[in-house]
């Protein structure tokens, strides 16, 4: 039987951050970098536990958005992955369904970068492909993104959204969607 819990990175101890670093690398093939991890920790996870057995991860950070100019308190989904072995099953569904719950409950919107793998799950929960132009805030100014358009999903929470605007997030180390 599955159980989901809920925690902040700082309710984590040592063993249960290892097991779900050892998640991200095996369910993204080995593409997951320090970085990566890095942009994980600091927020909230959902991780959902078959016995012993670490089946399904997801986190929400907190992320400044400019969306045509306005900045908006972003609930940044990360690390959403799930065991090879249990994929197609709904696990992800049920890790993606928390993590909505937490951004519903304390942001203006939802934003992930998503892969080609992700995408159709993603589409399927109601999150919505931002259509317009992609940057990021660097510390010399606003770069495009060129790259990580349309591969920007939302959700939408307490605000109204042309998703043919302009889209902007903060400066982080890796890669910034």
């Amino acid at each position: 039987m599955t159980q989901l819990r809920t925690a902040h990175t700082a309710d984590l101890d040592t063993a249960t951050r290892a097991t779900i670093r050892d998640l991200m690398t095996t369910g993204f093939d080995g593409d997951f970098s320090d970085e990566d991890w890095n942009h994980a920790l600091g927020g909230m996870h959902a991780l959902l536990w078959d016995g012993q057995d670490l089946i399904a991860h997801g986190a929400v950070v907190q992320r400044r958005m400019l969306v045509e100019g306005r900045p908006l308190r972003a609930g940044h989904v990360e690390a959403v992955a799930v065991r090879p072995d249990r994929r197609r099953q709904g696990h992800g569904g049920t890790v993606m369904a928390e993590l909505e719950r937490i951004v519903r409950g304390a942001y203006d919107l939802g934003v992930l970068g998503a892969s080609d793998d992700g995408a159709a799950l993603y589409r399927s929960r109601g999150w919505q492909l931002w259509e317009g132009p992609s940057s990021v805030v660097t510390p010399d100014g606003l770069a495009r993104t060129e790259d990580d358009d349309g591969n920007i999903y939302v959700l939408p929470v307490a605000v109204q959204l042309d998703l043919s605007g302009a889209i902007a997030c903060d400066w982080r180390d890796g890669d910034v969607w």
